[in-house]
C-alpha cells in the first residue's frame, strides 16, 4: 500500500482486543477472571438459573487454586505472557502505521475480560481525541464465543456514551492472505531450525459442537485455514492433522481432540510432531500450558519421541504487517489518497 500524507480531519483509532488475563497468577484474581468470562452467555449459554448455581455454588469453589496453579506455571518475571505480548503488539502497530502513513494513529488495548477492559480502551483513545474507530479482535477465525462477545461489549459500552467513534469492526480473517503467509513462514523458520517432524498438527480452540450445528461458521473457517496452509508448506494430505483444544464440561465438542490425537499418534508410527495453534493471536495459558506442557507430556508418555510447540505469531513482523493492512482495509475512505 503506497503512503499517504496524512489522515482526513477526523482522527483515526485502532483498538486491539483479546480475550483477556487474570491479574495475578493467584487464586483471588483467577477466580475474578474466571466469575466474569464464564458468566457471559456467548461463553456459556445454558439456562441461568441452571448454570449460575453450577459456576457459583462448585466451579468458582474450586477451579480457581488448580487453574492458578497452571497460570503460575507459565507466568513471566514481567507478568502475564498474554498481557505482556499485547503491549508489544499494540507499541509495534502503532509504530507501524505511523511509518505507513506518516501520522500518529492511536493504539488502545482492550480485553474482553479483565484489565484493561474494552471500556477503558475506547476511554483512551477518545480522550485522544479519536472519532473513528476500528475494532480489531485477534481471532482469525469468528466464533459466537470469542468474537460476538466483543460486538456485543462495545455496542453495551456505546449505549452509557453521550457520544461514540465511528465504528467499523473485523470480523474474521482465517484466510486472508498474508495470514497465512505469516503463519507458513513461523512453520518454515522452526523447520530451518529444528528440522521437520513427521506430521504438523494444527491445534484450533475448541467449541461446543451445538454451536456450529445452530450455525456458528467457526468449524468450516478453522477447515480453510488449516488447508491453506497445508497448501502453502507443501504438504500432503498424511503430513497435517487438524484438532481442537480445550474442551470444557460435558457438551459434546467439535473433535479430534488434540490430547486424544496425541496419545492416538505415536501408536499409528507417527514419532515426531511439530504443533502449532493458528486459532491463537498470542502465546496464553491454552497454548504456553496445555499444549507447549501438556500435550508433549501426553505425546511422549504415548510413545512419541520428538515433540516441537511452534510460538503464535505474537509480535512476529510478519504478523504486525497482517494487522496493519487489516486495520488499512478497514479504514479505507478514511485515509487521504
Amino acid at each position: 500500500m503506497n503512503k499517504v500524507d496524512n489522515l482526513s480531519s477526523s482522527k483515526v483509532g485502532v483498538l486491539l482486543v483479546n480475550l483477556g488475563t487474570p491479574d495475578t497468577p493467584t487464586p483471588k484474581d483467577v477466580k475474578h477472571f474466571l466469575k466474569q468470562f464464564l458468566s457471559d452467555p456467548r461463553v456459556v449459554d445454558l439456562t441461568p438459573w441452571i448454570w449460575k448455581p453450577i459456576l457459583n455454588g462448585i466451579i468458582l469453589n474450586t477451579r480457581p487454586k488448580a487453574v492458578a496453579k497452571l497460570y503460575e506455571s507459565i507466568w513471566w518475571e514481567e507478568g502475564s505472557p498474554l498481557m505482556v505480548i499485547s503491549e508489544r503488539q499494540r507499541q509495534a502497530l502503532a509504530s507501524l502505521l505511523k511509518s505507513r502513513h506518516d501520522t500518529e494513529i492511536s493504539v488502545e488495548l482492550g480485553m474482553s475480560y479483565g484489565n484493561p477492559s474494552l471500556s477503558s480502551g475506547i476511554d483512551k483513545l477518545m480522550a485522544q481525541g479519536v472519532e473513528r474507530l476500528v475494532v480489531l479482535p485477534l481471532y482469525p477465525q469468528y466464533s459466537c464465543s470469542t468474537v460476538a462477545p466483543v460486538f456485543d461489549a462495545i455496542a453495551s459500552d456505546y449505549k452509557g456514551r453521550r457520544n461514540y467513534p465511528e465504528t467499523r469492526f473485523n470480523k474474521e480473517y482465517f484466510e486472508h492472505p498474508a495470514y497465512i503467509a505469516a503463519l507458513a513462514n513461523s512453520v518454515r523458520s522452526h523447520w530451518q531450525a529444528q528440522g521437520q517432524g513427521d506430521c504438523l498438527l494444527m491445534s484450533f480452540h475448541g467449541v461446543p459442537l451445538r454451536y456450529v450445528t445452530e450455525g456458528d461458521p467457526y468449524q468450516r473457517q478453522c477447515q480453510r485455514t488449516a488447508e491453506l496452509l497445508a497448501e502453502a508448506l507443501g504438504l500432503s494430505e498424511s503430513q497435517w492433522r487438524l484438532c481442537f483444544q480445550s474442551k470444557f464440561g460435558k457438551e459434546e465438542w467439535l473433535t479430534p481432540a488434540t490430547d486424544a490425537l496425541l496419545e492416538s499418534l505415536p501408536g499409528q508410527g507417527v514419532k515426531r510432531v511439530d504443533i502449532l495453534c493458528p486459532a491463537f493471536a498470542v502465546d496464553c495459558l491454552e497454548t504456553l500450558e496445555e499444549i507447549a506442557i501438556g500435550g508433549k507430556e501426553s505425546f511422549i508418555e504415548a510413545g512419541g519421541e520428538t515433540y516441537h510447540f511452534i510460538p503464535c505469531l505474537n509480535e512476529d513482523e510478519a504478523h504486525m504487517q497482517l494487522l496493519a493492512e487489516l486495520v488499512d482495509e478497514q479504514a479505507a475512505g478514511w485515509l487521504k489518497s
